[in-house]
């Protein structure tokens, strides 16, 4: 069974950073795609960023330089660091892994940008 467990979520200010994880099992980490999407109140769901099993990486423009996807495959753990965060950031952050076709979620995490 996958399971994707997702933390560190929480509330921040403007400009400030926060960093989230998202621990994996049950699935072939090394070979998955592993992705972070948000989904924010009354929108769709978005890719914010992904990494490839060989490390490449990449984002919507929306967040490019301000967010930063990684992986250690020894922990079977995704990380997105999140800079600079802005009020329209606020969402709830969702860890996807996608292996042979097949596309698991995580429970997701809430990210809060508030003055």
């Amino acid at each position: 069974q996958v399971q994707l467990v997702e933390s560190g979520g929480g509330v921040e200010q403007p400009g400030g950073s926060l960093r989230l994880s998202c621990a994996a099992s049950g699935i072939s980490f090394s070979g998955s795609v592993m992705s972070w999407y948000r989904q924010a109140p009354g929108k769709q769901r978005e890719l914010v960023a992904a990494i490839f099993s060989g490390g490449k990486s990449t984002y919507p423009d929306s967040v490019k330089g301000r967010f930063t996807i990684s992986r250690d495959n020894a922990k079977k753990t995704v990380y997105l660091q999140l800079n600079n965060l802005k009020p329209e950031d606020t969402a709830v952050y969702y860890c996807n892994a996608g292996l042979g076709g097949n596309y698991y979620w995580g429970q997701g995490t809430q990210v809060t940008v508030s003055s």
